[in-house]
């Protein structure tokens, strides 16, 4: 029976209560806050596994909450769901580059919610058993710290950029399709497949900087990284 602790920000009971439910019915254990301010409260004393949050909450919106959620050090780590009614493009590139790990719309299957909570509970789990240090250029990898450095300068990613980069740098030379990456990074497939992952990857490049060009798009099929500039 599991035993992690999911925080729900949801300031719609009915909501709330569907979403408590569901998850302690799975074996989670499940704390409601309705505000931002209540959420970073919460947090300040009590770690959480996952945070489930809705975007349009009163006072501090979603978008905000994650930010902050992910410039403290205690909970940067901290898998985010962003579960919200607001489906347009532009929200979910918001929310993803906020550091959003995944992101549903609503009306949403309370089943599917739970299976996206394991995924991400099980991905975590299974990086801490991988004690190993990548390296390609000069880009290092600490994957127990889950820290990386670009030229000894340290890097800050959310969890699924991190996850991402590590599955690109394991298949290094050869071409990894979206599909391939969704299931290895993501672990479910998901309407916004192919966008999650090329949204992951332009943030990735972003924040590597010139290092950033060693991810190569192969048109039509995927991504490759290699170990030349």
């Amino acid at each position: 029976m599991a035993n992690e602790k999911i925080l729900i920000v949801e300031d719609d009971k009915h909501i709330s209560k569907l979403v408590k439910y569901n998850l302690e019915k799975a074996g989670y254990h499940c704390v409601v806050t309705i505000t931002g301010e209540d959420a970073l409260n919460h947090l300040d004393s009590n770690p959480v596994d996952v945070i489930i949050m809705d975007i349009m909450l009163p006072k501090m919106d979603g978008f905000e909450l994650c930010k902050q959620v992910r410039q403290d050090k205690n909970s940067i780590h901290t898998p985010i769901i962003m579960l919200t009614a607001r489906g347009e493009e532009v929200d979910r590139v918001v929310g993803f580059e906020l550091g959003a790990d995944d992101y549903i719309v609503k009306p949403f299957s309370p089943r599917e919610l739970a299976l996206r909570v394991k995924a991400l509970l099980k991905r975590g789990k299974a990086e801490d058993t991988v004690k190993d240090i990548l390296s390609v250029d000069n880009i290092k990898i600490d994957i127990p710290r889950h820290q990386l450095s670009v030229n000894e300068k340290n890097i800050s990613l959310t969890p699924m950029e991190f996850k991402l980069l590590v599955t690109l740098i394991q298949g290094k030379g050869r071409v990894q399709s979206r599909d391939f990456l969704l299931d290895k990074v993501w672990g479910i497939t998901a309407d916004v497949t192919t966008r999650t992952v090329d949204t992951h990857i332009k943030f990735l490049r972003q924040k590597l900087g010139k290092a950033g060009q060693m991810i190569e798009t192969i048109r039509g099929i995927g991504y490759r990284i290699s170990d030349e500039e």
